[in-house]
C-alpha cells in the first residue's frame, strides 16, 4: 500500500518551520500597515509584497514530496489478568473466579484475534507474563493496578492502543473511595482506553474476620489493644457473633488471651480486645469467630498474626535459700543491671533454727510469699532463678506443676547449684525435673564437696552464650568449691561445661547444661561457686568482668537475644497455607558446621515437618524450601554444629488478607472505564469489547524535492525586487 503526501525539508525542525510561518505572517501585517502611507499603486505593493513573502518562505522551509510504501497491522492491546489468591474464592456461578479468569481471557484471545495481544498478571511489583498454558503458580496478596499501568507507561517501546483489565475490582489500588479525578490520576497514565471484565458481581454467603489492628507496640507484660473488624456479606444473617483471641505455643494447647461478641450491623462489626502477651520474641496469636451457619468461605473464619513483642525490662524473680557469697555476688550484678527489673527474696533462717515462735512460716524478716508469686504472679516473670533452696522445707514443692507448666508456656527458668538444689533440694522425680535439661537421680549423693576446676565441652567452645567468658578466660576456669551431682542430659539438651573427674555412665558429668523444653528454655548450672568469676586470683587478671560474662550469655540466650544465637532466620515474603514456603537462614559470624533445619507445628504433641540437614553450606543467606503448610502456627528451629539451635516461630494462613473479604467490587471497574473512555463487560460479554484501530507500519520512504532549493531562492530574490520597485514608485521608501 502506497501513501503520498507533502512534507516541509527534513533538515528544518518543526520548531523552525513555525518560525518561519509566524514570521511571514507577520510581513503581511507590516505591509497591510505600510499600505496606508503609499501615494499610488496600492494593489501592484500589496500583490509583490505577497508574493515576495510567499517565496522567501517557500525559499526557507523547501517543501518536499513523501512517498510511503507500507502496511496496516494489528494494534497493540495489553491484557491485565488479576493474580491475587482472591480469585481462588468462589463466583456467583460456583466456580472460582480464577477458573472464570482463564476463560475470560480465552474469551478476550479470541475477540482480539487480530491483534498483537499481550497477557500481563499484575499484582505486586510490576506485571509479569502470563504463559499461553495458564496463569502459572503465581499468587500475590495484592492487586496492585495502579502500580502495573504506572510500570507500562514507564516501559520503552510501542505504547498499547488498548489495555483490557480482567479482575474482580477489589484492588489495593486505586483504593476504594477515591473519586473520579483521583482515579484518573491513578490509572490515567497510559492514556488509551481500559476496558474491564467483571469476574463476579456478587460475593458468596460469608462472615470473615476482615482485619487485626493492634493499638501501638507489642511490650512483654503490656496489656495492648487489639482492634477486630468481622464482617458479613452475601445475604448471610449474621446476628451476634463470638470472637476468640488465642496464643499458640509449643508443646502445650493454645491459651485463651481474650474474647467477645461482635454484634454485626449493616455487614460489619468492629470489637475492641485487650490482650497482654507475657513473653518476647515472635509470637502468634490466632482470632478466630463462630461463623453463623451457611457460612460459604471457612477459610477466613480465622486469622494468624505473628507479633514481635519487645521487652522493656527483664522481669526477674530470685529465690535463694540462703545468703551464700554466690547468692549475694549474683544479687548484687543482677541489681547493677538497668535492664533487669529484679524480685529478690532470700530465705536468712533455716528451718532448724530456734525462732522463739510456734509458728515455722516465719523464717525470714518478712513472710515469704509463696502462695502469691507462684500462683498469681508467675507469668509476670520472665524467668525465675532457683538457687540453692530446698522445694520441700519452704513449700515450694506444691508449686512445681505450676513452675514446670510456666516454663512450657514459654517461661525461663535457671536452677543454681549448693547444698540444696537439684537432687539435695527434693526436686528429683517431681514436676520440674521434667523441664530441667538434665536428669536427677534421687539415689545418688546429691552434692560433693571436692575442689575442681570446670572444663568447657567443645559445643561450650563455640557457643555464643559463652563466648564472652571464653574470651577473657580461654580454657582456664577457677576453682570451686563443691558441685551437685548432675544426671546425664535430657533429650536434645546441650551440656557447655562439664566436670574432670566425675562420671554419669561412661561420660563427663555435666556442670553446665542448656535445653528448651515446649515454649520455654532452661539452664542447669551445677555449682554455687561462680562467684570465683568476679572475686579469684584468676578473676583479678580481667578486673572481675568473668562474672558478668556468664551470666550476660545465660539470661540473653534465656530471653532469646539475637546476640546468643547461633543463626537468624526468616521467611521469604510470607508463608501462605498451599504455597511453597522457604526459610531463609542467615550464619552468625564464626558459626561453622553443618546446618540442621526442622520445622514443627505449635501445639501439643504435634510432629515435626520437614527435618533437613545442610552440609558446610556456603557463607551468606541460605534459602531451605520448607514445603506447602496447613493453616496455623509453626516453630523452626536452626542448629549450627553442635551449637544450641536458633528459633523462629511463624504464622501461616490460608489466603491470607487476600482472603479476608471476599465481595468483588465490580462498580469501581465501571468507574475506571468511565474515567479513562473505556468499556466494562461482564465475565462472557467479551465479544463486546470495542477494536481499536489497526496501527500503519512503513516498510519504504522516499523523499524529493518539488524543485531544487536554488529555484526557490532565485524565485525569492526575483519577487522581492519587483516589491522593491513597485514600493519606489508608490512613493514608499
Amino acid at each position: 500500500m502506497s501513501a503520498r503526501s507533502w512534507a516541509f525539508s527534513d533538515d528544518l525542525s518543526s520548531l523552525g518551520s513555525v518560525a518561519a510561518l509566524l514570521f511571514a505572517l507577520l510581513s503581511i501585517v507590516l505591509l497591510l500597515f505600510e499600505l496606508r502611507r503609499r501615494e499610488r499603486l496600492g494593489p501592484i505593493i500589496a500583490a509583490t509584497g505577497a508574493l515576495a513573502t510567499v517565496a522567501l518562505t517557500l525559499a526557507v522551509l523547501r517543501p518536499v514530496r513523501v512517498t510511503e510504501r507500507g502496511s496496516l497491522v494489528g494494534p497493540r492491546v495489553i491484557v491485565l489478568v488479576d493474580q491475587s489468591r482472591r480469585l481462588e474464592l468462589p463466583a456467583e456461578d460456583g466456580r472460582s473466579r480464577r477458573v472464570r479468569a482463564e476463560a475470560a481471557v480465552a474469551a478476550v484471545r479470541d475477540r482480539y484475534g487480530d491483534a498483537r495481544l499481550g497477557v500481563l498478571g499484575f499484582g505486586e511489583g510490576p506485571p509479569q507474563a502470563v504463559p499461553d498454558s495458564g496463569f502459572g503458580a503465581r499468587r500475590s496478596a495484592e492487586s496492585d493496578l495502579a502500580g502495573a499501568l504506572g510500570a507500562l507507561a514507564e516501559s520503552t517501546g510501542e505504547r498499547p492502543r488498548a489495555v483490557v483489565v480482567v479482575s474482580d475490582g477489589r484492588l489495593s489500588r486505586p483504593a476504594p473511595g477515591s473519586d473520579d479525578a483521583a482515579l484518573r490520576h491513578a490509572v490515567g497514565g497510559l492514556g488509551v482506553p481500559l476496558h474491564t471484565v467483571r469476574l463476579a458481581d456478587a460475593g458468596p454467603k460469608d462472615a470473615s474476620v476482615r482485619s487485626v489492628r493492634a493499638a501501638g507496640a507489642a511490650v512483654a507484660h503490656q496489656p495492648m489493644s487489639l482492634t477486630i473488624e468481622v464482617g458479613c456479606a452475601g445475604g448471610l444473617e449474621c446476628g451476634d457473633i463470638p470472637v476468640a483471641v488465642r496464643e499458640h505455643r509449643q508443646g502445650v494447647e493454645p491459651a485463651v488471651l481474650a474474647s467477645g461478641t461482635a454484634r454485626v450491623e449493616d455487614g460489619t462489626a468492629t470489637l475492641e480486645l485487650r490482650i497482654t502477651l507475657e513473653r518476647a520474641g515472635a509470637r502468634v496469636v490466632e482470632v478466630s469467630i463462630d461463623a453463623p451457619a451457611g457460612d460459604q468461605v471457612p477459610d477466613n473464619d480465622r486469622r494468624f498474626v505473628t507479633f514481635s513483642v519487645a521487652r522493656e525490662r527483664v522481669r526477674l524473680l530470685h529465690v535463694a535459700g540462703r545468703p551464700t557469697y554466690d547468692v549475694r555476688t549474683l544479687r548484687q550484678w543482677l541489681k547493677s543491671d538497668e535492664s533487669v527489673d529484679l524480685v529478690a527474696f532470700f530465705i536468712l533462717r533455716g528451718m532448724t533454727d530456734d525462732t522463739m515462735t510456734d509458728d515455722d512460716s516465719e523464717l525470714a524478716l518478712i513472710p515469704f510469699p509463696v502462695e502469691e508469686l507462684f500462683t498469681e504472679h508467675l507469668p509476670s516473670f520472665d524467668a525465675i532463678v532457683l538457687q540453692d533452696i530446698d522445694a520441700v522445707a519452704y513449700k515450694l514443692d506444691r508449686h512445681l506443676p505450676a513452675l514446670a507448666r510456666y516454663v512450657e508456656a514459654g517461661g525461663g527458668l535457671i536452677m543454681v547449684g549448693g547444698p540444696s538444689s537439684f537432687t539435695g533440694g527434693n526436686y528429683a522425680g517431681t514436676a520440674l525435673e521434667r523441664v530441667l535439661p538434665v536428669e536427677l537421680d534421687e539415689k545418688v549423693e546429691p552434692h560433693d564437696a571436692a575442689e575442681f576446676s570446670p572444663r568447657f565441652t567443645e559445643i561450650g567452645r563455640s557457643a555464643p552464650v559463652l563466648s564472652g567468658l571464653f574470651e577473657l578466660l580461654g580454657e582456664d576456669l577457677p576453682t570451686m568449691t563443691g558441685s551437685n551431682t548432675l544426671g546425664k542430659p535430657r533429650g536434645a539438651s546441650f551440656v557447655l561445661m562439664e566436670h574432670p573427674r566425675r562420671k554419669v555412665g561412661a561420660s563427663p558429668m555435666p556442670v553446665l547444661a542448656l535445653g528448651e523444653s515446649g515454649d520455654g528454655r532452661s539452664i542447669a548450672l551445677g555449682v554455687d561457686g561462680s562467684y570465683r568469676l568476679a572475686w579469684s586470683e584468676l578473676a583479678a587478671g580481667v578486673s572481675g568482668r568473668a562474672f558478668g560474662a556468664l551470666w550476660d550469655g545465660l539470661l540473653g540466650w534465656l530471653m532469646r537475644d539475637p546476640r546468643f544465637e547461633v543463626a537468624r532466620a526468616e521467611v521469604v515474603g510470607q508463608c501462605v497455607s498451599g504455597e511453597d514456603t522457604t526459610l531463609r537462614l542467615h550464619r552468625l559470624p564464626g558459626a561453622s558446621g553443618d546446618v540442621e533445619v526442622s520445622v514443627e507445628r505449635l501445639g501439643k504433641g504435634s510432629p515435626k515437618v520437614i527435618e533437613k540437614k545442610l552440609p558446610s553450606p556456603p557463607i551468606g543467606p541460605v534459602d531451605v524450601p520448607v514445603g506447602k503448610l496447613e493453616p496455623g502456627g509453626y516453630v523452626a528451629r536452626v542448629k549450627v554444629g553442635q551449637s544450641p539451635p536458633a528459633r523462629l516461630d511463624f504464622a501461616c494462613e490460608k489466603g491470607g488478607e487476600a482472603f479476608a473479604d471476599s465481595r468483588p467490587d465490580g462498580p469501581r471497574l465501571e468507574r475506571i472505564s468511565a474515567v479513562t473512555g473505556g468499556t466494562s463487560v461482564r465475565a462472557g460479554q467479551e465479544a463486546t469489547l470495542p477494536q481499536p484501530s489497526a496501527t500503519r507500519i512503513a516498510a519504504e520512504r522516499h523523499v524529493t524535492p518539488i524543485v531544487p532549493p536554488w529555484v526557490w531562492t532565485v524565485l525569492a530574490a526575483l519577487c522581492l525586487g519587483a516589491h522593491w520597485v513597485a514600493r519606489r514608485r508608490g512613493g514608499l521608501t
